[in-house]
């Protein structure tokens, strides 16, 4: 037993459960992919700065919640704990919004880190796919990142989740509803931290999950009643364009989310079944995040959509992906010999495209088939001396027993015949 176990808030990934999430990852994807999305990557670890400025210092994602680290050179770095910022820093940097194809479509997977209570469902370390559609302005392209997401989570079997929506307004309409409801939180008991946080911005107030600020909240002065012609006009035609495609949405005027880069459009997935943790992803539009980070105007629109958080979906719901097996066909080698033939053949079936395994370590022809059985394989390979001398392996169907002889220079021809 080893000394050492996963740090707190974080798990290892391991089969067969692994097997699920590069399926989550691959069926949320494949939705961008086919709109035209294009991969991105981007370091783990970004300036500070880049996420102070974007994501915003009153949100708990800054103020209390990255990991950061100052190098031996003196320079002030973050553990990234979500995606836009570095995707859209990167666009920047590479100068892909100058290359006249607007908007750029980037999808992007992989780790983002937060230091927060660690929970079921709520990790130091975890998984997103997400999606940024970079330097264009138009409630049609809202509406596909948001269809692309819900056409994601049905692939995977998933049923029980809503999506709320809501709009944020823009520097036009926001100024006069933030003034309103600076003044309404004026008159509330709120602790001295919730009160520097209104200072910075007040939206923040209304995603406040304590039961004690979200009684004070009834009756709030809510965006909605403040939006300007133009960000009704644009809400309303992203909601028609969501309701012509089938896509159902519960309206939640109080939806901020944790971000402060949020204008217009805002949405979130959360599903019925996993208690107070209930966000399996979400997103929106950040018209004016470029600026922030320095950029010039690029309107833009994404979402992150969480896999752990959908692994855990598909538990609450007993969904089981069909997934393919890891093994096709496994062999097993009786003697010496027929192991350096059988190796051979592996290595050709697998260069042939059949997933195949071999059983290492042989101590009987018992346990070897207990491992074949084990591995899933749709087949066992079983070769002795008496078979090499006749030219011929055993090929054994393991759903139904049955064995029959193949011959060895018929063998890679005979299984890819039977579809593996």
């Amino acid at each position: 037993m080893s000394t050492f176990t996963a740090p707190k808030g974080t798990y290892d990934l391991l089969p067969p459960s692994s097997a699920t999430f590069l399926a989550i990852r691959e069926r949320i994807a494949a939705p961008a992919r086919r709109a035209g999305y294009g991969y991105v990557e981007t370091p783990v670890f970004e300036d500070v700065k880049l996420f102070s400025r974007g994501v915003g210092e009153s949100t708990d994602i800054v103020s209390k919640e990255m990991y950061t680290l100052t190098t031996k050179g003196g320079d002030e770095l973050a553990l990234r704990p979500e995606g836009t910022a570095s995707v859209l820093r990167a666009a920047l940097q590479a100068n892909l919004h100058k290359q006249g194809n607007l908007p750029v479509k980037l999808w992007y997977s992989g780790s983002y880190y937060r230091y927060e209570r660690a929970q079921k469902g709520r990790y130091r370390q975890f998984s997103q796919v997400g999606a940024e559609a970079i330097g264009a302005e138009d409630p049609a392209l809202d509406a596909e990142l948001i269809i692309l997401a819900d056409d994601a989570f049905r692939s995977l079997g998933l049923s029980d989740y809503s999506l709320l929506l809501n709009s944020l307004g823009d520097k036009q309409c926001r100024p006069v509803y933030r003034a309103a409801l600076i003044d309404f939180l004026a008159g509330l008991e709120l602790d001295e931290e919730t009160r520097r946080r209104a200072e910075i911005n007040p939206l923040r107030v209304l995603d406040d999950k304590r039961e004690s600020v979200q009684a004070q909240l009834v009756g709030a002065p809510m965006l909605r009643d403040y939006l300007c012609e133009a960000c009704k006009a644009y809400d309303e035609k992203v909601r028609e364009l969501l309701t012509a495609a089938g896509v159902a949405f519960v309206d939640d005027p109080k939806l901020v989310r944790g971000l402060d880069y949020y204008t217009r459009t805002t949405f979130e997935f959360v599903h019925n079944g996993l208690g107070a943790q209930s966000a399996i992803g979400g997103g929106g539009r950040y018209d004016g995040l470029s600026e922030m980070i320095g950029g010039p105007a690029l309107p833009s629109v994404g979402w992150a959509l969480g896999v752990d958080r959908t692994y855990l979906a598909l538990e609450a719901e007993g969904v089981a992906l069909d997934l393919p097996a890891a093994t096709s066909v496994y062999a097993v080698a009786l003697g010496e010999e027929a192991k350096n033939t059988l190796f051979a053949k592996v290595v050709e079936l697998r260069r042939a495209g059949v997933a195949t395994d071999l059983a290492f370590g042989v101590k009987s022809i018992k346990n070897a088939m207990k491992s074949a059985d084990r591995s899933g394989a749709r087949f066992a390979l079983i070769a002795g001396d008496r078979d090499l001398a006749e030219g011929v392996v055993q090929l054994k169907d393991m759903s139904t027993g049955e064995q029959t002889p193949v011959a060895l220079d018929a063998l890679v021809t005979t299984l890819k015949e039977k579809q593996l």
